[in-house]
This record gives structure tokens, C-alpha cells and sequence, in this order.
């Protein structure tokens, strides 16, 4: 033979785990994507196709997914000790194991309602006739809040861009302004069921589930420029997000859309200078994973976190009276 093998390594790449760990109401989050690559005596599989000394990639998956259960996530480097220590000791013909790992980082949703966080001074309707899900079964409100702060909310960190487009023609001004890439999750607090079915729905029902979504939003402030007061652009972005973090976090959801409207809701009625929000909202899936083939039970703890294909949400909130005017594909912006 004229050729030999030289270095190789096989194994399953970017495995997204999600990890929930609940400590009563206060949840904590480990979003992890691992990939395993595995060497060693590979010779025969090259040369002759036996398999016989290969553990299939789909186990390295299995085993990322099962050793969350087992032995939870307390950090990544330690993750990536106990996957790669298995994996060598587990095989013999295995002699080297590399683990990659990416952590997604989360910090939780800060609905605490002091001046500084969310409370307006704008004229808005903000009294409990006009606000938006007061009542306790939804608590999308920001007069009465929630009786115990969320623990269960998350927003991604470092991923979100300010975004704003100005339009003057002379005369008048146009001022949208938004934001894209603002990651959040509820790890509990929403359900999904009683949904249209037919020969080819194979979803189930869920009556807790995880409800993960990328905000892009634009709203459009109803300044047109002249001898009006133009809004402190700043402040205005600052608590116009703050609504939108705290209403996803506070409302219990039986659909994004409700969650959709409701985020919609909390803005309009709180901010003044703000006639009209659209929202585009991809509903980022987390399916339970099923650990039943290794003996282990699934108790709402590890989850597979799929990023396509995926359900989009869009629609738009005015104010009652207030023209429609942001594109509907918000690309067109």
C-alpha cells in the first residue's frame, strides 16, 4: 500500500444542552454547546470499515444529555473533565478525548419596580383601568407587580444591538427606533395546549415548558420634530426595553403571541412619546430530552435546544388612533 493513515478523530459536534436546576422558585440556567472528538486505535475503521472499535457519535450525544442528569452542570471545565475522564476510561480503544465546550451566558431579569428600574414619570395610562394585564392572572402590569419577584426569567447577555432609523423631508421627522438580538427565557410559566390538530400534527400538549425567544422590535415615537420637545433618546430606550424585559418576564404565557401583545401593551401605556411597536419574535424550541433508554427520569431538567427550523412571531400594537406606519417585514426598515 502506498499510503498510511495518519492523525484522526471522529465525534459529535455542537450538542446544545440546556440545564435547569430549580431551588424552589429560584431557577438556575446552564447553556452549554459541547462537541466531542474522540482518537485512538481507529486503524481498522479506516482501512477496512469495521466498526468495531467506534462508539457511534450519537452516543457521545446520548451521553452529553444523560451526564447533565446525572452529574448536572456545575461548570463547563468540570462538565468537560467528567465527559472526556468517561469516554477514555469507558473504551479501551478510545485514548484520547477532546471536549469543546460553549456557554452561553444568562443573568437574570431584574423586575424589582424602584424608580430607577422600570417606574415612569411620563402621562401615559398607567392606572390600573388602562394597565396592561394588571390583574393577577396575568401580571403584565407595572402598578400592582407581582407579590414575589420572578426567578425563573433569563435574558442573554452581549448580544443585543440599539437600533434606530431617522427620516426628515424638510419639514417633518420620523424617528423608529429599536433593538434585535435581545435573547430571553422563561425556564417555567407557559404552556402550550388546545391548539388546532389534524393527520399531521405530532406535537404535544404542554402545560410547562420552556419559552425562549430573540426580540427584534421597532416603535415609532410619535415626535415629528417643530417646536415640540424632542424625548431624551437614552431614557426613552432604556425603560422602553425595561417594559419589555419585565412584562416577559411577569406574564404567564398560553402562546407568545399573548406574551407578544402583552410586551406590546406595557409599552404603549407606559411611554408616552411611543405610538406604535412591532415585534418579531422566533419562538426558540426546547424539546425534552428522552433519557428513558438510559434509565434515567426527565423531570423537566435537560433539554435539546433547537435552532431551526423555527415558529415566527410578528404583529404590532398602536395606540388606539395611531396610523400603522413601521413595515411589516421590519427588514425593510
Amino acid at each position: 500500500m502506498s499510503t498510511i493513515l495518519g492523525q484522526n478523530q471522529y465525534g459529535k459536534a455542537e450538542s446544545r444542552v440546556v440545564r435547569i436546576t430549580r431551588d424552589g422558585r429560584t431557577h438556575h440556567i446552564k447553556d452549554l454547546n459541547v462537541s466531542v472528538s474522540l482518537s485512538g486505535d481507529m486503524a481498522d475503521v479506516h482501512h477496512s470499515g469495521s466498526n468495531t472499535h467506534v462508539l457511534p457519535t450519537d452516543t457521545t450525544k446520548n451521553t452529553v444529555y444523560a451526564f447533565a442528569k446525572e452529574y448536572g452542570i456545575e461548570s463547563a471545565e468540570q462538565f468537560g473533565i467528567h465527559l472526556a475522564r468517561h469516554f477514555v476510561t469507558s473504551q479501551e480503544p478510545i485514548h484520547r478525548a477532546r471536549i469543546r465546550i460553549e456557554e452561553y451566558t444568562w443573568e437574570r431579569i431584574d423586575t424589582s419596580g424602584d424608580d430607577t428600574s422600570c417606574e415612569d414619570t411620563s402621562d401615559a395610562g398607567t392606572d390600573a383601568g388602562t394597565g396592561a394585564g394588571t390583574d393577577a392572572g396575568t401580571g403584565a402590569g407595572t402598578d400592582a407587580g407581582p407579590a414575589e419577584e420572578p426567578r425563573h426569567s433569563f435574558v442573554r447577555t452581549g448580544q443585543e444591538t440599539r437600533l434606530t432609523q431617522v427620516t426628515f423631508d424638510g419639514e417633518s421627522w420620523e424617528v423608529v427606533s429599536g433593538l434585535t438580538d435581545l435573547t430571553v427565557l422563561n425556564s417555567t410559566n407557559s404552556e402550550f395546549w388546545g391548539y388546532a390538530k389534524d393527520k399531521y400534527t405530532t406535537l404535544r400538549e404542554a402545560y410547562d415548558r420552556i419559552l425562549a425567544t430573540d426580540v427584534s422590535a421597532r416603535w415609532r415615537y410619535r415626535w415629528s420634530g417643530g417646536d415640540e420637545p424632542a424625548p431624551d433618546w437614552d431614557e426613552s430606550y432604556t425603560r422602553t426595553r425595561k417594559h419589555i424585559l419585565r412584562t416577559f418576564a411577569e406574564t404567564y404565557s398560553l402562546s407568545l403571541q399573548q406574551t407578544l401583545f402583552q410586551m406590546g401593551t406595557s409599552v404603549i401605556e407606559n411611554r408616552a412619546e411611543i405610538d406604535e411597536i412591532r415585534f418579531s419574535l422566533p419562538n426558540k424550541h426546547h424539546f425534552l430530552v428522552d433519557l428513558e433508554p438510559f434509565g434515567l427520569k426527565n423531570d423537566n431538567e435537560v433539554y435539546f435546544a433547537a435552532d431551526r427550523p423555527y415558529g415566527l412571531i410578528e404583529a404590532t400594537v398602536l395606540r388606539d388612533g395611531a396610523e400603522a406606519r413601521i413595515p411589516v417585514d421590519l427588514a425593510r426598515l
